[in-house]
């Protein structure tokens, strides 16, 4: 027997006592302990910083990988969910710099690297305690007591050997190459952690003047960072572009014929003295801007380069080159053999080189170089420029690119594996394959795995400073072999201590300075989090690649792609079968969350208001589960609130208070059968074929495919077969369809709580717990997944049903469009189709929408003559160069027509006209209709169906109208006394002479529904009543239990 279930909820309370029930049971061991080894489901989790606070992204995240999981489980897989922390980086580095007051690495080693690690050790899980607590709080099953972590030692072992491996098959190199640079970091990064900076800024675009050597003339060169012209060694021009010399206001300037109008005065006149290409031009001297490195031009600097780069089309075809900052010109400096030169400490501050800039930022010395160009006559034209410029991801200073010695992994080698193994990825969204992931892959380009810091897994390479020999480390053992020690620890502070003797020439070997990117770490988890080879090798081989990983978008440039490169790299296969892309969720206005803008409301406020069932809906339930952006917003939680989670619970509620006061103990459906109400028929269909939709779309890793169904089918439960349902329930004999009902809506409730459990655990639960039968599992998420029962779902009654829903939405409509108040009856409904078996459904179904659109009769028409007024004009368009002089009778003969005929042409029929004794065979194309509604008839048109309501009002009507409020008010006073839906109750009021006789000729209607024994009127108000409005005249009423 079940207990009523109050419908004043507060769901964040309710979960609360859920996480308590689960603690209890051990639900989520026993999720995974009750299904066998055999038959496993393998996820990978991607592991987060613990040094920030978990934020929206990374419940949408949690989200997914929590609802996957869940799902499979159903299916009877054994799913283990290991989290897992990035300990190492410069996210870490970055936090203890600022606590510790330091800037840059020299501070860092002024303090001691030692130090420095243990702090970066010490503070690695600083927010560990508050993800624990959100990710519970969100429903999350994870373990979280068996996590990796980058930092243990195991899981940097596992790296050594990936690296080695790596290193052994040629894949790793060191080089000295442009890789994009944080300053402020003294480090490279890596191309994908570029993408994740990105900031529009202006900067100064300008054209210089070069003087060349020996002769009055200037080559134009343009550039858009100043700062680089101290480093400036030559001038690249296009080999097949042509290149003019012109003679204009006095000087001689040299550029791209293509680009003379873009640079000179557009009133300039100009003389062209000779054109050239590009390849004639090579090897042409000038003289340096700055004379910082003037005594180069011995060694080939300061003249002109060719290059395949210079383009047309921004600049003057001459590229202004410095070697050692960017790529093209570092290519032209190894193509010309020209040194590098690099005028900079590593923290990006001029220093004595170029003396008269020295300390300064190399992005705030624009502006004194350009003043100093100025003052020199070497600008031709000073313009500003707004472009996305890079900027750190992690410190928010300005990078540069810039040559410096790094290790770099050669993914170029492997580019055709990752893009095959790229095609064997099931990605969802599909476009996701060969749209962003497909052509990142493309442009892929050597990896820089190596930083110039210290909290990191330190590359295992050992070094000969006297004959350069090199050594690869691949385990602890190995290490320890090696240098003849015991090895605790592998960070940096710990084996650098450590020398190997040097094979060749028996020197001391040291190993090289950097440590890996976190990046590395956290593409090789598939196997760190093993200790693999080490550890685990047989089991870890037996579930590679893992069958699901998912985050955000922004991951196909990162943890996504690193995956696949390792992966790739190592084994030659994808590092995972399924992969769910989630989009990228912005503040209510479209700009990204940020705290200093407080642009976004708190997630813990949001949990503690609606709860995690509410946030997790939501999200679901959007396009960011498609890798689209959402614009989040506290309004969608309120919505979700109000459209899906009350309504369901107050169908709970309803069940549980009716199912009390009959003693109903709780029966399954088997089949459809014996069912003989159509609603019952219907809405058990309904049930099973939402069960085959949502495990279609689960089954495809499409989550919002499998979302969608469910919120539409709790719509369609909540509002139509339980209201149009209720009165089964009501009534006090036991006769077979109140029987039926009870049963039917059981079921459903049942299976729903179990369809629904992945998405939101909590809400299922309570479900469950409410409706589980004694020999039943503890909790709905240690049940199997429903199965869809093939025979009984019946699409014809499903779509019948939808047609009756498409009328009564659109009675729906009228009745709000033109505020006539749903309790006010009126006199008829005019359904118009011209589909036969569209009326045939509607008349069979009638009575489901005369209650509901409360209307005393249901007209069933196949056209809107009844409604309406047609009539017709001619389409001159078509019909003036038809008919020329006869378009006068045309019109004459048009305006005659029947509603009758017009209704017919408008089916299709063609009629036949006389147009002065010529025939002329007319047809709905040579018309346009016109239709205006009859006095008093309101109507509204959707595809082939039309719905019209007769709004006119008899004094019947009225008065069954009044009755009805008056018993909609009793109602709501009998929620507000908490009475119970089996007490009795005496009325009294006082009202006006109209309601009293309404009341009176209502008398039966009143009492029935409203339980009353007595219905007293008063001639005035009585201490203690409540005053309502009844449709503009007052009212007082007092209600009180017998």
């Amino acid at each position: 027997m079940f207990k009523p279930t109050s419908n004043k909820v507060q769901f964040p309370e309710l979960e609360e006592a859920v996480l308590t029930l689960w603690d209890e049971i051990g639900a989520f061991a026993a999720s995974i302990n009750q299904r066998p080894a055999s038959n496993t489901f393998y996820f990978y989790d991607g592991p987060p910083f613990a040094t920030g606070l978990p934020h929206y992204g990374h419940l949408l995240a949690s989200t997914i990988k929590d609802v996957v999981p869940r799902y499979q489980t159903m299916l009877g897989k054994r799913v283990e969910r290991r989290f897992g922390w990035d300990c190492h980086g410069l996210p870490v580095e970055f936090e203890v710099e600022k606590d510790l007051g330091l800037k840059g690495k020299a501070d860092i080693v002024e303090y001691g690297v030692d130090r420095f690690n243990e702090k970066c050790r010490s503070i690695v899980l600083r927010y560990a305690g508050e993800w624990r607590q959100t990710i519970r709080r969100m429903g999350r099953w994870v373990d979280m007591d068996n996590d990796y972590k980058t930092m243990d030692p195991e899981f940097m072992e596992t790296i050594w050997w990936v690296f080695k491996e790596l290193y052994q098959k040629g894949l790793i190199y060191e080089s000295k190459k442009i890789v994009p640079y944080s300053p402020r970091l003294g480090t490279p990064l890596s191309n994908f952690e570029v993408n994740l900076g990105y900031q529009d800024v202006q900067d100064p675009a300008v054209t210089l003047r070069f003087k060349l050597t020996g002769e009055e003339a200037n080559f134009l060169a343009w550039t858009t960072t100043p700062w680089t012209l101290p480093s400036n060694l030559g001038l690249t021009v296009h080999p097949d572009h042509d290149y003019v010399m012109v003679e204009t206001a006095g000087e001689r300037l040299v550029l791209a014929q293509a680009l003379l109008s873009a640079n000179l005065p557009k009133e300039a006149e100009y003389k062209v003295l000779w054109t050239k290409k590009g390849r004639e031009l090579e090897g042409m001297e000038y003289e340096p801007l700055f004379p910082y490195f003037a005594g180069l031009a011995a060694e080939g600097c300061f003249r002109v380069f060719l290059g395949q780069y210079v383009t047309l089309d921004t600049g003057t075809g001459i590229v202004h080159t410095a070697p050692s900052f960017g790529e093209d010109d570092f290519l032209t400096g190894q193509k010309y053999k020209l040194p590098l030169v690099f005028p900079m400490d590593d923290n990006g501050h001029f220093n004595e080189e170029a003396k008269e800039y020295a300390g300064l930022f190399f992005k705030d010395a624009d502006k004194e170089i350009l003043k100093d160009l100025k003052h020199r006559g070497r600008i031709f034209k000073h313009e500003t420029l707004t472009h996305a410029y890079p900027f750190c991801w992690r410190s928010g200073v300005p990078l540069m690119y810039r040559t410096i010695g790094s290790w770099f992994l050669d993914v170029e080698k492997i580019k055709d594996q990752m893009l095959t193994h790229n095609q064997e990825i099931h990605w969802k969204p599909e476009h996701i394959k060969d749209g962003r992931m497909g052509k990142w892959l493309e442009g892929a380009r050597a990896w820089a795995i190596s930083r110039n810091r210290y909290w990191g897994n330190p590359i295992p390479v050992w070094v000969c400073p006297a004959c350069g020999q090199r050594h690869c480390v691949g385990s602890k053992a190995e290490l320890e072999e090696l240098c003849g020690s015991k090895v605790e620890d592998l960070h940096s502070h710990f084996i650098d201590p450590l020398t190997i003797p040097c094979p060749a020439c028996k020197e001391p070997m040291r190993r090289t300075p950097e440590v890996l990117d976190c990046w590395f770490e956290s593409g090789s988890m598939p196997y760190g989090q093993q200790h693999y080879p080490f550890e685990n090798k047989a089991a870890f081989e037996s579930l590679f690649p893992a069958d699901f990983i998912s985050e955000g978008i922004d991951q196909t440039r990162g943890w996504f792609y690193t995956l696949l490169v390792l992966s790739s790299a190592l084994f030659d296969k994808p590092a995972f079968k399924n992969c769910i892309v989630s989009g990228m969720l912005l503040a209510e206005d479209g700009k990204k969350m940020s705290k200093s803008l407080k642009n976004y409301p708190d997630p813990k406020v949001m949990l503690d208001t609606y709860g995690a069932d509410v946030v997790r809906l939501y999200m679901l339930n959007s396009g960011a589960i498609k890798a689209e952006e959402l614009r989040f917003s506290e309004t969608g939680l309120k919505e979700t609130l109000r459209n899906t989670f009350i309504p369901l619970w107050n169908v709970l509620s309803f069940f549980t208070t009716y199912a009390a006061v009959d003693q109903y103990e709780g029966r399954f459906l088997e089949d459809a059968s014996g069912l003989k109400n159509p609603l019952d028929r219907w809405i058990y269909s309904s049930l099973h074929h939402l069960i085959t939709e949502v495990r279609a779309g689960m089954d495809d890793f499409d989550l919002n495919r499998s979302v969608a169904p469910f919120v539409g089918f709790i719509d369609l439960l909540t509002n139509w077969y339980v209201r149009r349902s209720r009165r089964r329930f009501w009534k006090s004999e036991d006769d077979q369809d109140k029987a039926q009902a009870y049963d039917t809506l059981y079921t459903v409730l049942h299976e729903l709580s179990r369809v629904i459990a992945p998405f939101v655990p909590f809400l299922a639960e309570n479900l469950y717990q409410v409706l589980r039968q004694e020999n039943e599992p503890l909790s709905v998420h240690l049940c199997d997944f429903p199965v869809p029962k093939a025979q009984v779902v019946n699409r014809e009654l499903e779509e019948e049903m939808a047609i009756i829903l498409k009328a009564v939405n659109l009675g729906r409509a009228l009745r709000a469009k033109h505020q006539l108040k749903i309790r006010q009856p009126l006199a008829k409904l005019t359904i118009v189709t011209q589909n036969q078996s569209l009326r045939g459904v509607l008349g069979q179904m009638q009575h489901l929408i005369t209650e509901e659109l409360n209307v005393k009769e249901v007209e069933i028409a196949g056209n809107e003559e009844a409604l309406v007024h047609l009539s017709a004009k001619p389409n001159l368009k078509l019909l003036g160069p038809k008919l020329g002089k006869k378009l006068g009778l045309f019109r004459e003969e048009v305006a005659k027509l029947s509603t009758t005929q017009i209704v017919a042409i408008q089916g299709g029929q063609r009629l036949t006209l006389d147009l002065g004794g010529e025939p002329f065979e007319l047809g709905i194309e040579e018309l346009f209709l016109e239709r205006s509604e009859r006095p008093g008839i309101f109507s509204v048109n959707e595809g082939d169906l039309t719905v019209a309501l007769d709004s006119q009002l008899t004094p019947e009507l009225i008065a069954e109208g009044l009755a009805r409020e008056f018993v909609n008010k009793v109602q709501q006073t009998r929620k507000e006394l908490d009475l119970n839906v089996t007490d009795r109750i005496n009325i009294t009021y006082s009202g006006t002479q109209e309601l009293q006789q309404a009341l009176a000729l209502h008398a039966d209607y009143l009492t029935q529904e409203t339980l009353a024994n007595q219905v007293t009127p008063l001639p005035s108000p009585a201490p203690g009543m409540t005053e309502w409005d009844l449709n503009g005249s007052p009212c007082f009423l007092g209600v009180e239990r017998v």
